[in-house]
């Protein structure tokens, strides 16, 4: 989990037990998405390909 979400005492134990699925609480929750967002923006055009596919499909 990242983000604030992931501060909530024990909300991976109890997304954990109601999907019977592992949760892991990243290490740095706060920072998780600045640094994916960095990485992107990095190797973008890697990336490039999966964001305008997924603009071009037909969501409903």
């Amino acid at each position: 989990m990242q983000v604030g979400g992931a501060l909530i005492q024990n909300i991976d134990k109890l997304i954990s037990s109601e999907t019977n699925m592992p949760v892991f609480i990243a290490n740095s929750p706060l920072d998780c998405v600045v640094k994916g967002t960095g990485k992107t923006l990095e190797d973008l055009e890697k990336v490039k390909t999966v964001l305008i596919n997924s603009r071009k499909r037909n969501y409903r």
